[in-house]
């Protein structure tokens, strides 16, 4: 598959070692052509034989994986419009209040990924993902020797096989978390383990995991 990163930050450099690890194609998204083309090279440099490269948009895209902060994701949805019509679009944005890092910034009753979806054009299926996961233990795909898990959910089923694939061909573990709407558990549990990286000291090197 073609997996195209919008946001070319260091949860692209995670998601898309995987990615490359798996066998897949790579394209990378940004507004900032010096700092794509540095991800490029890290990632070649990861991934000897990688097929990476910069690109201007998500033509010939499989997946198309939002690493973008919130709101970020949805402006971006809402402005690309019927040029992501087909795609799988994958969320793993958490709405969290930076400025407290007390609480979530998102509506009760709602997530980031299911703005995202409202925003999108028709046609754009959303699932989120890899929410849960920080992205210096993507690199290695696993913590202790264990394979991350990655929560999964969305609506549409055939789109959450696509990103199981994906995360499977990346030797990690897929979990099938439901429907989009479980985003928003799903966005309160990495809030929750974002907050106890100082209690835990673990700097931002824990996972969530589910035994067995």
């Amino acid at each position: 598959m073609q997996i195209t990163f919008i946001g070319p930050g260091n949860m692209a450099g995670g998601i898309a070692t995987r990615a490359l690890t798996g066998g897949h194609r790579v394209r990378l998204v940004g507004n900032d052509a010096t700092k794509t083309e540095a991800l490029v090279a890290v990632l070649r440099e990861r991934v000897p034989g990688a097929d990476v490269e910069a690109a201007d948009g998500v033509d010939g895209a499989d997946i198309v994986v939002l690493t973008l902060p919130y709101p970020a994701g949805r402006d971006v949805v809402a402005a690309r419009g019927d040029e992501l019509a087909g795609k799988v679009v994958v969320d793993i944005s958490n709405p969290v209040d930076f400025a407290t890092f007390d609480s979530l910034v998102t509506s009760p009753g709602t997530s980031a990924a299911e703005e995202i979806a409202a925003a999108a054009a028709d046609g754009v299926t959303v699932v989120k993902a890899f929410n849960t996961t920080f992205a210096g233990l993507l690199v290695a795909g696993e913590v202790d020797g264990t394979p991350l898990d990655v929560f999964i959910a969305g609506d549409d089923e055939m789109a959450k096989k696509k990103v199981s694939d994906l995360v499977t061909s990346g030797g990690l573990r897929p979990l099938d978390a439901g429907p989009l709407r479980r985003a928003r558990e799903l966005e309160a549990l990495q809030f929750l383990h974002m907050a106890m990286q100082q209690t835990l000291g673990t700097n931002w090197g824990s996972a969530i995991k589910i035994l067995p």
